[in-house]
């Protein structure tokens, strides 16, 4: 059991290497495709979280055959060939936004009725988008709020053409593009206004076509796949979470210090691999090898202007390590994350303040001033991404604490296990 709060050694600078857990973006769309491909495919290296495993849980009340050995990495799945054999379900997805969107998707391929539900904060998520285009389609969907729960009175996924608002989630898109082979026909997605978060399309499609479908796309404009494809099992690798690895690499930034990632290539696909090149503009050194890429950091940190909308999931890694850069550092058009597992935006600049560091706020980003940290508790708000960024944060600052230091088993539960020794300090 790990104290609340949990106090963070402060460290000078840190060296060394790791190896991450798998990706949750990709073991989360790996698992609903290898569940409607025709044989058993194996996942390997596939991260075991609270929200793989409500995905987990959630496909075997939809009647998959899933074997998860999570010590191991690896999880079995008995594709079912697109077939959704139970005619009920209630599936329960705690607070992991995409079990919730990709499922949703999912169950309309179903022949019965299937309730999706989660958290309180889950309910306040919108789902609304992806809900009205399901609609438009002539499935019989239900929400009381245009979020969670939504009962879907499923008869399988028509054919036509659906379009979603872009500017919330590209998690609506991916949804659909995972089921776009099991439709009853030709279906079309399109895009109203601009997509956000576009490199996680890329990772929808390439953990496709590794199963054997092409999802074409027109610019981000438009989503389709050529009809009578269908999933073919196969053994698939994921990689280590590049999400994940921006905590390490802003580590090695403010430390001045140098941290490898082992198993992450350079040509990943994972968006938020490019939080590497922010840490450049801000003077850090890249070394990107064939299987790893290191972060060197430097003597000062320098202030950015950073358009952050295609790598929003590492906003809150920037902002743990802005103010300790020679100027201001701002944050742009990222306004979709204050819908995220809390308001992001808001989260941050709260902490921020607690420490005593100005923060100016805007609707879709902030503006951080440099300035000395004072030693504080910070408030994490259930969300694994601000106890992992502000963790960075608090090893340079001594006597900085980490509230509800658990919230990380969300999507990295060893955190802490790989944090600690590479700051001198006893692994939980």
């Amino acid at each position: 059991m790990l104290p609340d709060p949990l106090p963070i050694p402060a460290a000078g600078t840190v060296r060394g290497s790791i190896v991450l857990p798998g990706s949750k973006s990709y073991t989360n769309r790996a698992l609903p495709i290898a569940a409607l491909a025709d044989g058993t495919s194996l996942l390997r290296g596939a991260l075991e979280s609270d929200d793989t495993r409500y995905m987990v849980e959630a496909l075997r009340a939809l009647g998959v055959v899933v074997r998860a050995d999570w010590e191991a990495g690896e999880i079995e799945v008995e594709g079912t060939g697109g077939r959704i054999a139970v005619d009920s379900a209630d599936l329960f997805l705690g607070n992991s936004g995409t079990s919730m969107r990709f499922l949703t998707a999912l169950a309309a391929l179903a022949r019965g009725r299937i309730r999706l539900d989660g958290v309180g904060r889950m309910r306040q998520r919108p789902l609304a988008p992806l809900i009205d285009g399901l609609a438009s389609l002539g499935v019989a969907i239900r929400s009381a709020s245009g979020c969670p729960p939504v009962e879907i009175n499923a008869d399988g996924l028509p054919g036509g053409t659906v379009t979603m608002r872009g500017d919330l989630s590209s998690q609506y898109f991916s949804a659909l593009a995972m089921v776009l082979p099991y439709a009853d026909g030709p279906l079309d997605v399109a895009v109203e206004g601009n997509l956000v978060s576009k490199p996680y399309i890329d990772m929808t499609t390439g953990t496709m076509a590794s199963f054997g479908v092409e999802l074409h796309h027109d610019g981000y404009r438009r989503l389709w796949v050529e009809p009578g494809q269908r999933y073919v099992a196969r053994t698939y690798d994921i990689e280590p979470d590049a999400s994940a690895a921006s905590y390490f690499y802003a580590l090695a930034a403010v430390s001045g210090g140098s941290i490898t990632v082992e198993h992450l290539p350079p040509t990943s696909a994972q968006g938020d691999l490019r939080f590497v090149d922010v840490l450049e503009a801000m003077g850090c050194r890249v070394e990107r090898g064939a299987d790893a890429v290191t972060v060197h950091g430097p003597k000062q940190l320098r202030g950015i202007d950073v358009d952050m909308n295609a790598i929003s999931d590492t906003v809150q890694t920037l902002a743990a390590i802005a103010p300790f850069a020679d100027a201001p550092t701002t944050i742009r058009n990222v306004g979709h994350i204050r819908l995220k597992e809390t308001d992001r935006i808001a989260a941050v600049a709260a902490e921020l303040r607690r420490a005593g560091i100005r923060v100016d706020e805007r609707e879709d980003g902030l503006t951080i001033y440099p300035g000395t940290p004072l030693p504080t508790t910070i408030q994490t708000y259930d969300d694994h991404r601000m106890a992992m960024s502000f963790a960075v944060m608090a090893t340079r600052v001594p006597g900085t604490s980490i509230a509800d230091p658990g919230c990380v088993a969300k999507t990295v539960p060893g955190y802490w296990g790989l944090l600690l020794p590479l700051l001198g300090a006893a692994a939980p």
